[in-house]
C-alpha cells in the first residue's frame, strides 16, 4: 500500500517524537508504512505528489494560526506556510487529509474562517465531546458513542463553521470538535492520538507555553491520569484503515 505523510510542526524533540510514536500505535500504522517529515526541520522535497500517499495526518503545535505573523519566528512561519501551501492542492482533490488541533484551525484559515482567541478556547484536560447529526451518518464517527472524553488544550479555536463543512463532533466549551470538508478533509480540535501519558509529556513540555500557569502542572498531569479516555484513538484508526484500502 502506499504510506501515509505523517507531517509534525512540533519544534521540541521530545514532543515531536512521543506525538509520532503514538500516531503509530493509535493509528495501527507501522513505521514503514508511515513518511514522517518534521517540518520544523525540513521542507517538503520540491519533488512531492501528494497522490504518492495514502493520507496525510498532519500533528499538533504550540503555534497559533490567528498571532500576528511578526510575533512568530522564522521557524515557525516557516512551519506554517509549508502546510498552508499544500491545502490548496489537498481540499481541490479532496485528498484525505486528518488535522489534529493545529491542523482544525489551519483548514478552517484556509477556506476562510475566522480563528483567534475571543471564544471557545479549552484549557488542558478532558472534554466531553458529542456526536452530531451530521458526525452519525459519518464513516469516522457513525460507530462512536453518542458522548466521550477527548483530550483538549488550545488558545485559540474556530469561530464559525468552514463553508463547505459539516461538524461531525461537538462540545459545550467548543461547538467545533471535528470537522469535515467535502468527503475527505478531516479535522479536529482535540488530540485523537493523545492519552493521558503523552499528555503528562505534553504538559511538562509546554507548562511555559501560556496554557496554564506553570504551577499546576502537577495538578493536571494527575487530572489527566484520573480521566479514561480511549474512544478518540478509533478516529485516526478509522481514517488510517479506510484510506488504506483506496
Amino acid at each position: 500500500m502506499k504510506p501515509f505523510l505523517i507531517l509534525q510542526l512540533r519544534p521540541e524533540t521530545a514532543a515531536s517524537d512521543n506525538e509520532f510514536e503514538a500516531i503509530l500505535e493509535k493509528s495501527g500504522l507501522a513505521a514503514a508504512d508511515a513518511r514522517r517529515i518534521r517540518l520544523d526541520q525540513e521542507a517538503i522535497p520540491t519533488d512531492f505528489k501528494l497522490e504518492d500517499y495514502a493520507g496525510v495526518i498532519v500533528g499538533g503545535g504550540p503555534g497559533c494560526v490567528s498571532d500576528p505573523r511578526e510575533q512568530k519566528s522564522e521557524a515557525e512561519r516557516r512551519i506554517e506556510d509549508s502546510i498552508l501551501g499544500l491545502m490548496p492542492t489537498i481540499t481541490a482533490e479532496d485528498f484525505p487529509f486528518m488535522g489534529c488541533c493545529y491542523g482544525i484551525g489551519i483548514l478552517a484559515h484556509h477556506l476562510g474562517a475566522t480563528v483567534n482567541k475571543d471564544r471557545f478556547g479549552e484549557p488542558v484536560g478532558a472534554v466531553e465531546c458529542s456526536v452530531t447529526d451530521d458526525g452519525k451518518t459519518d464513516p469516522l464517527t457513525a460507530a462512536l458513542p453518542d458522548k466521550f472524553l477527548a483530550f483538549v488544550g488550545h488558545k485559540e479555536a474556530v469561530q464559525e463553521q468552514p463553508e463547505g463543512c459539516a461538524t461531525l463532533l461537538t462540545s459545550k466549551p467548543c461547538p467545533f470538535q471535528m470537522i469535515r470538508f467535502k468527503r475527505n478533509v478531516y479535522a479536529t480540535q482535540f488530540h485523537p492520538e493523545a492519552d493521558s501519558h503523552g499528555f503528562e509529556v505534553r504538559i511538562n513540555i509546554y507548562k511555559d507555553k501560556g496554557y496554564f500557569p506553570p504551577e499546576e502542572a502537577e495538578a493536571l498531569i494527575g487530572m489527566c491520569h484520573a480521566q479514561n479516555v480511549h474512544v478518540p484513538e478509533g478516529i485516526l484508526r478509522g481514517f488510517v484503515d479506510r484510506y488504506r484500502q483506496s
